[in-house]
């Protein structure tokens, strides 16, 4: 097809309709649940159970389910969608669980992605660690060295053959990597996204050994088609991510959709990938799901400040395992469907590799309520995290046979969690396990009482997530006082008056469903998708005034890509696409490359050209100053990602009037809870969150139980509910 000149929209037919959906998150201590049915919506949680996700999967939808007051079968055989972010790609790279791969490269080249790039030493370290250079380690490669292998071919940099592929060579390669025990091949030759006829021929060599009629037939995956772009090392690495993290994904993702199918679910399962949207799981690579469940928690953050009209947010989801941050930029303002919004990473990464995928920009850390405490006797210091005791065995608190005191054990032993009402009664807690792990473990080495312990314990945690938080904004060049804080995840609002004096934004926000946000954000997420490709083409040539007249060289690109796009969509049903167009273009020869929106989908004529420049102009000059542009040196494209939006219904948090600021009717009792050494324990109003009605107001301390989560509101902070029935804390006047 034609690229329309409209940067904005085409139109197509056909048209996406969601009624009833579930959305489910599965994090590392707890499997969140959020549905949308018949106008009404309820959120669930069951835990994490890692032996096999289908059960805690199936157990939160049931609690959902019972929430809502229909059958479980019921609810799924009506479901219109069901959407799901994993963590199981996450799991499995940091496990090293993937199959035994052999790479198949350009002779010379076997050595490519143990080399690396430079920052390959620090790539994905904190920075602390980054600081250490003579410490610094390359990661652990995926596949070893011994299982790479050379072919002697080569097609240059225009795409034009220069050495053939020798058959009988790719025999031999395949049969000594099949000999090492290989469980399926990566193939990833020189200059394949210019021309992947030599990558193909490998695949069918493979597939003639090895048909799938055999027990021994080998997966395959092309680097050209995984990540069609320039740079070796990037695309080398996302298709090896891709392949290793392939089988278990399908097997685990095929398995959770076999059982919907059996309960009358009618569509295929959707996925969350780490661009920002959904997809189906057939039209979804395992390496796109990376981090998905923290890029949810960013769109659903975006959805929320543009039902606010709030510019800038600093998202913190603090859950069982990792507290997870995002930032968002002019979300109330729209500026941009795709980009400017949230952030993109400059350098996506995956563990400690660097990939050529866009992923929105997310940061975790080990801390979370299950966040191991310790203590060191040779340092004589506690340190929280990143350790976690996971869901099973848990806190010790959970009585599930941890001994190891975490943050939630000191948030039991505080006085701040109610242990007879945590998850709404559901799961009991003992306190007295939690008293003993922080006694045994803190208090006697250190020689303090055991609630000075816990103290400790909650203060290093907040330090943590506070230092993280203000560094996620500052290093941005943000200042973090001009953001409103959103606090989200089972322990963000027990937390959040702690790590939100870090960073003293304008406001910290707590919301209805924060204990399930992720899967709130996954019930708002569009189906987006990206589209990539490498495409050298010079916008100016150096020492000349001679601009790009070859528009089509230029159209061909774009059009390549929508027919993609299009053809994915058409799978939906989609009738309204939206599309994106990001440049990567460079001065002369630079190395780097700055990405930009381009202004133009298509080029019809030298003012287009123009304008493309002047977007990367006032882009580079943004980052680098203006002095720092040198058109005279040249301007090349070197490669086009194209973005396909196409909406979803989106989930409103309805507006209600304001009642009086008196909590009282909302008030449960009260119990002492402990604020430090100088404040010791002070007696602290209990209310309920689903009583408080919005305009009430609850002045610190105070502690505010949800049946999902607990807010616990300091002495010198007061608690309201606004007219969206959100929570806004606030320093007390």
């Amino acid at each position: 097809m034609p690229v329309t000149d409209d940067a904005t929209t085409y139109t197509a037919e056909g048209e996406v309709e969601l009624r009833n959906t579930i959305s489910i998150d599965i994090g590392g201590t707890f499997t969140d649940c959020f549905v949308a049915y018949d106008r009404r919506t309820a959120s669930g949680k069951a835990p994490t159970t890692r032996h096999r996700l289908a059960v805690g999967f199936n157990q939160a939808i049931a609690d959902c389910a019972d929430k809502l007051g229909v059958d479980p079968g019921d609810l799924v055989a009506r479901t219109d969608m069901v959407r799901y972010a994993t963590t199981l790609a996450m799991n499995a790279l940091i496990e090293r669980k993937g199959p035994r791969l052999g790479l198949i490269t350009t002779a010379g080249f076997e050595d490519t992605i143990f080399i690396g790039r430079g920052a390959q030493w620090h790539d994905g370290t904190p920075v602390e660690l980054k600081r250490l250079t003579a410490r610094g380690r390359r990661p652990e490669p995926v596949i070893p060295r011994s299982m790479v292998v050379g072919l002697r071919e080569r097609i240059d940099d225009d795409g034009d053959e220069i050495i053939p592929v020798d058959v009988d060579e790719v025999r031999e390669k395949v049969r000594l990597l099949v000999d090492r025990r290989a469980m399926g091949f990566v193939v990833a030759l020189l200059q394949s996204h210019r021309d992947p006829s030599h990558e193909r021929t490998v695949r069918d060599v493979i597939a003639d050994e090895f048909p799938d009629t055999y027990l021994g037939s080998q997966p395959v995956l092309l680097s050209s088609e995984v990540l069609p772009k320039q740079n070796e090392y990037q695309r080398d690495m996302t298709a090896i991510l891709a392949a290793y993290l392939h089988r278990t994904m399908a097997e685990e993702l095929t398995e959770l959709g076999n059982e919907l199918h059996e309960h009358g679910y009618k569509r295929p399962l959707f996925i969350v990938n780490s661009g920002g949207g959904v997809n189906p799981l057939q039209r979804t690579s395992a390496v796109e799901t990376y981090n998905a469940g923290p890029v949810a928690g960013v769109i659903g953050g975006a959805h929320v400040a543009d039902l606010y009209g709030i510019d800038n947010i600093i998202l913190t989801d603090m859950g069982g395992t990792s507290f997870d941050i995002g930032t968002v930029v002019e979300a109330g303002s729209r500026v941009d469907e795709f980009r400017g919004r949230h952030f993109y990473s400059h350098i996506p990464m995956i563990d400690r590799f660097r990939v050529g995928i866009s992923m929105i920009e997310t940061k975790s850390i080990g801390a979370g309520g299950g966040s191991i405490a310790r203590y060191d006797d040779l340092l004589n210091l506690v340190e929280v995290g990143p350790q976690s005791a996971g869901s099973n065995p848990g806190p010790a608190c959970f009585d599930l046979g941890g001994e190891q005191p975490t943050v939630t054990d000191a948030d039991v032993v505080l006085g701040y969690v109610n242990p007879e009402w945590f998850l709404g009664g559901r799961m009991q807690l003992n306190p007295e396990a939690a008293a003993e792990a922080v006694r045994t473990h803190l208090a006697e080495p250190l020689g303090v009482s055991v609630e000075e312990a816990a103290f400790l314990v909650k203060t290093l945690i907040d330090a943590k997530m506070g230092n993280e938080v203000f560094k996620e904004t500052n290093l941005k060049g943000y200042d973090p006082r001009d953001f409103v804080l959103f606090a989200f995840g089972g322990a963000g609002p027990t937390h959040a008056c702690g790590y939100g004096t870090y960073v003293d934004a304008r406001a910290v926000m707590t919301f209805p469903v924060a204990s399930v946000f992720s899967a709130f954000g996954i019930a708002n997420t569009d189906f987006v998708r990206s589209y990539e490709q490498s495409r050298p083409l010079k916008l100016y040539e150096a020492h000349s005034d001679h601009w790009l007249d070859d528009y089509d060289a230029y159209n061909d690109v774009v059009a390549g890509l929508q027919a993609e796009a299009l053809r994915d969509a058409g799978e939906l049903g989609a009738r309204h696409i939206t599309w994106g167009l990001e440049l990567e273009l460079r001065y002369g020869l630079q190395p780097h490359v700055t990405r930009i929106r381009s202004p133009r989908l298509a080029l019809a004529g030298p003012e287009d050209v123009r304008a493309v420049y002047d977007a990367f102009e006032g882009e580079y000059g943004r980052i680098y100053s203006p002095s720092a542009t040198f058109i005279e040196g040249g301007v090349e494209v070197v490669g086009f990602t194209l973005w396909s939006l196409v909406r979803t219904q989106k989930l409103d948090l309805p507006v209600h009037p304001l009642e009086g600021a008196d909590p009282s009717a909302a008030a449960k009792g009260r119990r002492p809870t402990f604020w430090g050494p100088e404040r010791g324990w002070l007696d602290t109003a209990l209310f309920d969150l689903d009583l408080l009605k919005p305009g009430n107001v609850v002045a610190g301390p105070a502690v505010v139980e949800a049946l999902d989560t607990t807010i616990v509101v300091d002495p010198d902070r007061t608690f309201r509910i606004d007219e969206r029935a959100s929570g806004v804390v606030e320093l007390k006047a």
